[in-house]
This record gives C-alpha cells, sequence and structure tokens, in this order.
C-alpha cells in the first residue's frame, strides 16, 4: 500500500511514462515479486522532506492521511513554510490570524485558505486598510468633474475607516467638504446560518454591495461610488483582518 501511494505521488516529478510504470508495479505486488515498504523508513525522514518539498498543496495535504508517521513528516513547518510563501505571494492582504506568533505552518495556510474564500466583511478589514475611492459614471456629472478617476490625475482619493464608527479623507479632498460621516455592517442570517443580506453603509447614503477579489482584497459599491481595499505594504507586519476564524 505504502509503495503504490508513493509511487502516485513521484508521478509528477518523473517521466510521462509514470502512469505505465505504476499499473506494471502494480501487477507485481499482485504476483507477490513486491515488497511493500513504507517509504518513510526506506528513505528516512531528512530524504522524506526533500520529496515532499516538490508536491503541490493538494498532493501534500493528502500525504497527510496515509499514517500517524506520515502525518508527522508532512506536516512540518520546514515544507509548508514554503506552501505559505506560494499562497501568499502576490496577495493584497494577509489574515490577521493566519500570522499568530507560534502558529504553526501547515495551520496558517489553512487559515489563509479559509479566510481568503470568506465574503462577509467585518469592522475589522474596514479599520485595517486604506480605501480608494472613485464615483461611477452614473453619479452627478459637478462629483464626475472633481474625481481623479475620471480626470485621469493621481492620487485617485482615498477613504479610512475608524474603531470609534467614523470615517474620514485626506485633508485636501474636494469632494469631502469637511462633514461627519460613519457607517455601518449590517448583516442579517437565515436560520441555518448563511447569510441572507450583507451591506455597508455609510451615513444615509444608498447601501453598498460587498465583493471579495482573487488577490483577497475587498470591494463595496452602489450605483453612485465605489470603494477598493489598497495592498498591504510589504514591510506590513501581523496581518489585517479579525483575529479569530469568521464565516
Amino acid at each position: 500500500m505504502y509503495f503504490l501511494f508513493f509511487l502516485s505521488f513521484l508521478g509528477a516529478m518523473v517521466n510521462p511514462g509514470h502512469k505505465l510504470w505504476v499499473l506494471k508495479e502494480k501487477k507485481k505486488a499482485k504476483r507477490g515479486n513486491t515488497q511493500l515498504e513504507d517509504p518513510l523508513v526506506v528513505f528516512g525522514w531528512d530524504v522524506m522532506l526533500m520529496i515532499l518539498n516538490h508536491l503541490d498543496a493538494r498532493s501534500l495535504a493528502l500525504s497527510l492521511m496515509v499514517s500517524r508517521s506520515w502525518h508527522g513528516v508532512a506536516s512540518n513547518d520546514a515544507v509548508w513554510a514554503k506552501k505559505c510563501e506560494e499562497l501568499w505571494a502576490g496577495k493584497a492582504h494577509l489574515p490577521r490570524i493566519s500570522q499568530i506568533k507560534g502558529l504553526s505552518k501547515l495551520a496558517a495556510y489553512s487559515l489563509s485558505i479559509m479566510d481568503g474564500k470568506r465574503s462577509r466583511i467585518l469592522k475589522e478589514d474596514l479599520w485595517d486598510h486604506s480605501w480608494e475611492f472613485h464615483f461611477k459614471k452614473s453619479a452627478p456629472g459637478y462629483w464626475l468633474n472633481l474625481d481623479p478617476y475620471w480626470k485621469g490625475t493621481r492620487p485617485l482619493m482615498r477613504r479610512y475607516f475608524h474603531p470609534d464608527g467614523s470615517q474620514t479623507a485626506d485633508p485636501d479632498d474636494k469632494v469631502w467638504g469637511g462633514h461627519e460621516c460613519c457607517y455601518t455592517i449590517v448583516t442579517s442570517l437565515l436560520g441555518d446560518g448563511k447569510i441572507r443580506e450583507h451591506y455597508v453603509r455609510i451615513s444615509r447614503w444608498p447601501q453598498m454591495s460587498i465583493s471579495r477579489k482573487r488577490d483577497w482584497g475587498w470591494k463595496m459599491s452602489n450605483h453612485l461610488y465605489s470603494y477598493s481595499s489598497i495592498p498591504d505594504a510589504a514591510d506590513k507586519k501581523g496581518g489585517t483582518g479579525p483575529c479569530f476564524l469568521a464565516v
């Protein structure tokens, strides 16, 4: 069992004829000509680490279920640290829950995947990011004429959410005008726990729908304007968002 499972895993690292080779080995095993030994016992921990390091994350996760001893080597931080780097590359935001000190790299990878699929925005997500703001084409012409997005100039307008429920803009923002502004996150759930309605509202303006980008960034918009979370700086440590796994 171990031997044939291992042959399948190595298929991605040998020549295209590896499937035929595996089938031949299966026939030998049925005839009793092949000794089925655990590759971990044959090669040892260090060599297995080198081999597992060449697997993709899904195959590596499958190897965790082979046996208790395989789980020990396949869950090693040395292997999953590389997978985390590959997963996080190019992401706008890294979830804070995956950056907790002392967390295993396997747990960090798993929590990152789960948080990256989260479509429910929380107040921590609003606070932790700066947001680019621009009007949509359907907005009144007066606002469009003041918007750098439509004028083709830079930088774009920015908005900032604060823990006290307020929202601010840059001092030289011509659209903002210095008025007070607050925000609200509204979420209603069905009896089975699924989200029925979820939106963010700025003061008395129309509610904004929420969407998640492929790079784990956030977008909020209605028929008048749109907000996009600005990717975190490369040197920002500790991640962003809630420090717990949200649904």
